[in-house]
């Protein structure tokens, strides 16, 4: 535990952030923080549940609180991670922005389109940073594949494929909150695509319930699979996963007239044991394994921006034109349809909506 002492001793340089949220979200960004993310400094955490704020506090040795004000009023604090349930985002962003603190909101801002850009509105009245949590964009792995893309050594883009799969289906509470597989795990894929190769203008989803009745019942599915057709004419196809058994995978490849990149590594040791007619390597459980590098490194660039006075590397527009391409995901899986997208680019990213 990082002592008592010690708190609030950050750099003055230091952005200083409160967390709001304490669930598995939230506790990963309060404890990457309080590990020491570079040009942060963990100022306050804050939960509904006065136990779970205080135990928390106590652990990473930092000011804890259930009420939300002891953030929002505390004018050392430039900014907040918001990481609670989703219905909860948009009043949160509003009143951070209100209150002219930045904000890191964790996906997707919202379930619907127009409370989403409300809270975009509210943030851009403010003048306040408003980034959203699309972590695989700060991945080592998919951050220098995606400049050499860009760079050229992969030529013209002719198929992207990603794969998002979970190791065991999370309980029903959850997902009674989740808004829906597309939403709640297709979109980073879709964030991805739309990084790596560019704007898409058609969607054709497919999808079944097949790890769990309850799943059905809840008008959802678990397994899904994604056809992507981007504006430069390649295509792409995503595939997920609520329950794969043999662990956490997260992979993409994308091919191109010059050369092929594929990212994948989701082992925590690179050994392996051989031995007569096998081969056996071990294998990441969760995001979080897989992930170490790139929650710490979001909240870096967050920081970054409210430093420097500049847009995030991912703004609420970019979030926002996620959302709708997983809305348009469910709406193609529901009514066994291909569904075309149109966008318009403006100077925070490009505005998406359903053409039928």
């Amino acid at each position: 535990m990082i002592p008592r002492s010690e708190m609030g001793a950050g750099r003055p340089q230091d952005i200083r952030l409160g967390v709001i949220g304490l669930g598995r979200m939230g506790m990963l960004h309060a404890e990457n923080l309080a590990s020491g993310a570079k040009g942060i400094e963990l100022a306050r955490i804050t939960d509904t549940s006065a136990e779970v704020a205080r135990a928390a506090g106590e652990r990473l040795g930092v000011e804890s609180s259930s009420e939300l004000e002891s953030v929002l009023e505390d004018p050392a604090i430039a900014g907040v991670v918001i990481a609670t349930p989703t219905a909860t985002h948009v009043e949160l962003v509003e009143r951070a922005a209100a209150a002219g603190k930045h904000v890191f909101c964790e996906k997707p801002v919202s379930f619907d389109t127009e409370s989403t850009l409300r809270a975009l509105a509210a943030a851009r009245a403010a003048g306040v940073v408003l980034q959203v949590g699309f972590h695989r964009r700060f991945d080592p792995d998919w951050a220098d594949a995606t400049a050499r893309i860009r760079a050229g050594e992969l030529g013209d883009v002719r198929l992207f494929r990603t794969s998002l799969r979970d190791k065991t289906a999370p309980r029903a509470d959850f997902l009674t909150g989740s808004g829906g597989f597309f939403v709640d795990v297709t979109i980073h894929d879709l964030d991805t695509a739309r990084w790596m190769v560019g704007e898409i203008d058609e969607v054709t989803a497919f999808g079944a319930a097949l790890t769990d009745p309850a799943i059905a019942e809840l008008g959802d599915v678990d397994n899904a699979l994604v056809v992507l057709r981007f504006e430069n004419g390649a295509l792409g196809v995503i595939d997920g996963s609520r329950e794969a058994v043999y662990g956490y995978e997260c992979s993409t490849e994308v091919m191109g007239s010059k050369s092929t990149v594929r990212i994948s590594g989701h082992r925590r040791h690179r050994s392996q044991w051989l031995t007569p007619g096998s081969v056996a390597s071990d294998w990441v459980l969760d995001f979080s394994e897989r992930y170490p590098d790139a929650y710490r490194l979001e909240l870096e660039a967050f920081a970054r921006a409210v430093r420097d006075g500049v847009e995030p590397e991912i703004t609420g527009e970019d979030a926002l034109a996620a959302f709708v391409l997983a809305g348009a995901c469910e709406r193609s899986w529901r009514e066994k349809r291909t569904v075309r997208l149109g966008h318009e680019r403006t100077a925070t990213g490009a505005v998406y909506s359903e053409l039928d």
